[in-house]
């Protein structure tokens, strides 16, 4: 039987310091250790049932190692705390961060924003001591990782929402009917947003947070990422750019002056079932406009009235209409009364300096 002490030992203290333990260098996993750990995990039929009745898979498909980006390493290099075989029924989650962290002597990834996680929602539970929060393996995989520019990882932005929607059910059953979802999930078009496009990857917070990406002081902010372009927006039959005429508006200009209650993106659009206009479903469909502006008591009693109004308009644009000739009507007069005060500054100015050295000239 061999022994793995050392190693395991290790690799325990330095988890226990909260600190990244340099990471052994990698080579062919002995023929022997695959051997032993696939006297049980090799099995299929393998699981381990617990005290509620569930029961766990614990097969390991070697298949899935050989294309995995960790195919090179040992499998005591990720579960360091096993010593001997039989090992204890209850291992210790793997530590990523062994590998995972700047300046790495093993090429691993250093970009891995591990901070930003531990104070994320998803940290913050995993501390307080959920175990059902998600950590690194139960997003990127546990033996099948793959880059995420392969089609087949799990945070592909094309899976993303699948691998999110696995604990956020309800979200993943309206994202995937959005026009987002469908342009991502069914037409593959990665341009459309996953998840990770607007609550951020490994450091999401609570919507309910000011620093939150989906926060009520930031959505514009985040919808801007994609709908501040002008190319973007007309690419996909869009005419306008939403967000710059939003800030043109009261709500807009109230957002920005931190105001949290006031209607953002999403509170018109809503934050997962995103719709055109035009789809019946829409929020922002016509024959919605007065439930949507009415709602959560933003305008008790909007009815129809509040449909025929145009949004998103852009006062610099002639498609504006009367507004675009009113708010041009309003630039030349702002315009040529500042013009003519400035004028007319100059001229007193002059005119008391001419006095001034006449003055000067009569004395003399």
């Amino acid at each position: 039987m061999r022994t793995l002490a050392p190693l395991a030992s290790a690799a325990l203290a330095a988890a226990a310091a909260a600190q990244p333990v340099p990471a052994p260098t990698p080579a062919p996993p002995p023929a022997a250790e695959v051997r032993q750990c696939g006297i049980c995990h090799g099995r299929r039929e393998f699981k381990q049932v617990d005290a509620d009745g569930t029961a766990r898979t614990l097969w390991v498909d070697e298949r899935e190692l050989r294309r995995s980006v960790h195919s090179k390493w040992h499998c005591i290099d990720c579960h360091a705390d096993v010593d001997r075989i039989p090992h204890p029924a209850r291992l210790a989650k793997v530590n990523c961060q062994r590998c995972h962290f700047p300046g790495n002597p093993v090429g691993a990834p250093e970009d891995v924003n591990y901070e930003g996680y531990v104070k994320s929602v998803h940290g913050r539970l995993r501390l307080a001591g959920n175990l059902k929060a998600p950590a690194c393996q139960d997003c990127h995989g546990a033996h099948g990782v793959v880059k995420h520019t392969d089609p087949a990882s799990q945070v592909h932005p094309t899976r993303v929402p699948a691998t999110c929607g696995r604990c956020h059910v309800q979200i993943f059953a309206e994202y995937t009917t959005s026009a987002h979802g469908i342009s991502l999930l069914e037409k593959g078009n990665t341009e459309a947003p996953s998840c990770s496009a607007c609550h951020g990857e490994h450091g999401i917070l609570p919507a309910k947070e000011n620093a939150s990406a989906v926060s009520a002081t930031h959505i514009p902010e985040t919808c801007s990422t994609c709908h501040g372009m002008t190319e973007f927006n007309l690419r996909y039959g869009i005419p306008i750019n939403p967000v710059r005429t939003f800030r043109h508006t009261f709500h807009g200009i109230a957002n920005e002056l931190g105001s949290a209650r006031v209607a953002n993106c999403a509170s018109c659009h809503t934050a997962h079932n995103v719709l055109s206009a035009s789809d019946p479903r829409s929020t922002v469909n016509p024959a919605n406009i007065p439930t949507t502006c009415g709602r959560a008591g933003c305008h008790p009693g909007a009815n129809a009235n509040y449909a025929r109004g145009r949004f998103h308009i852009d006062p610099s644009s002639r498609d504006a209409g009367i507004i675009y000739w009113v708010a041009l009507f309003f630039k030349i007069l702002t315009i040529s009364t500042l013009a003519g005060l400035g004028m007319h500054i100059l001229l007193d100015l002059a005119k008391k300096l001419r006095h001034r050295h006449h003055g000067a000239a009569t004395r003399d």
